[in-house]
């Protein structure tokens, strides 16, 4: 299990403190698939990078109650929007250097994912499109038999039927042991796929909720969330009846 225990995070701009999470304490059992919900600047790269310890925090963070660091930095794999592959190495040598560097590699997944989504295994990863790219970082997270896998904003420049194909392959795939913790902005699409919604908002930790309980009291995940982010469906005639006002004052 992962444990973060009051884990804060600040950012310093010109003497200014920016706090990017804000005293976050949440579990992550293995075995669940998790979204990690929130608009854009609440702190869901950051929980990942602090996860991962690729930024220093207050608070603590452990796996199966120990630190995480390079003993155990392997039972973690990271799929992020901001690649993390190396751009002059094919497919192919990425499956060579992953088998020496992780035992636990997982050859067959590899295999198959590749296949899934016809990517090319000898040519090199940087001449490859945005999308291409994006399905081979999750291709490497999948396949380095990681106990959590991290995934940050995993499918921008995939179509909606490579992304719609590969939550069912990923459902059918994963085992019990492992957990998969995704970061989206896809919420209707992931609804029905995630188990469990954590919720972040200006660095705070605002829902933890099952997806399952909202299902049987007949609520659905874009509920829950607008719900709790007091979304307010009347802004946008808002801002047009303010537009229009404009307009008319200046004539």
């Amino acid at each position: 299990m992962i444990e973060l225990n009051h884990v804060t995070k600040r950012y310093w701009t010109q003497n200014i403190a920016k706090q990017a999470l804000k005293d976050v304490t949440v579990q992550l059992p293995q075995g669940q698939i998790i979204g990690l919900f929130g608009e854009n600047g609440a702190g869901k790269t950051t929980l990942m990078k602090c996860i991962l310890g690729f930024l220093s925090y207050q608070g603590s963070i452990t796996l199966d109650g120990a630190p995480i660091d390079r003993r155990n930095i392997h039972r973690l794999s990271f799929a992020t929007c901001e690649h993390s592959f190396f751009p002059h190495l094919t497919a192919q040598d990425h499956r060579e250097f992953y088998r020496h560097h992780f035992p636990a590699f997982r050859d067959d997944r590899f295999r198959v994912l590749m296949d899934f989504f016809r990517l090319p295994m000898g040519r090199e990863m940087g001449h490859c499109s945005t999308g291409q790219k994006n399905q081979f970082e999750l291709i490497l997270a999948m396949s380095q038999g990681a106990d959590y896998i991290l995934m940050d904003e995993p499918f921008a420049g995939n179509d909606i039927f490579n992304r719609e194909d590969f939550y069912k392959l990923l459902l059918g795939m994963l085992e019990e042991r492992e957990t998969v913790l995704l970061s989206t902005h896809l919420i209707e699409e992931v609804q029905h796929f995630v188990g469990r919604a954590l919720l972040l908002r200006e660095g705070e930790l605002v829902g933890d909720c099952s997806v399952t309980e909202l299902e049987e009291q007949g609520r659905s995940l874009v509920d829950y969330v607008k719900e709790t982010y007091q979304y307010r469906s009347g802004r946008v005639l808002e801002a047009l009846d303010r537009l229009e006002q404009d307009g008319e004052g200046r004539t």
